[in-house]
């Protein structure tokens, strides 16, 4: 059993990861967004997050930097990225997880790869560039 953290603005794509993942036995939250994922997060630090890219207020990639950058301890803790963006793969890098799956995704491919990031516990390492005016 794990604690898990799902930040996604599709509320019913957050709240059917929700249930498949309590079903398996895992405890989870839910947030719509990166600022309340954030807010979520400093309550209690979960497991693994399960990270949504485009959304409002604070994306999942600004959620990231924010969880690397201003929030000690939290830069530890295993990301996965799901979205229907075309270059996940890219922002995935960025981000520096290893860890992620392109909307539509089978949720037995899901509850799998969680497994696998819940045993190799990796911590992302991502590839920050300084910003030129």
């Amino acid at each position: 059993m794990a604690d898990l953290l799902i930040v996604d603005d599709d509320a019913e794509t957050a709240d059917l990861l929700s249930e498949l993942l309590r079903f398996d036995g895992h405890v989870t939250r839910i947030a719509t967004n990166g600022m309340e994922g954030l807010t979520l997060l400093r309550e209690r630090r979960p497991d693994l997050v399960v990270l949504d890219v485009e959304m409002p207020a604070l994306t999942g990639p600004e959620m990231a930097l924010e969880m690397f950058l201003r929030d000690r301890g939290l830069e530890n803790i295993p990301i996965i990225l799901c979205s229907g963006v075309l270059d996940l793969d890219s922002i995935a890098a960025e981000v520096g997880t290893r860890y992620f799956l392109p909307k539509p995704y089978d949720p037995l491919v899901l509850t799998r790869l969680i497994q696998r990031v819940l045993e190799e516990r990796a911590a992302p390492h991502p590839h920050l560039q300084e910003k030129r005016p």
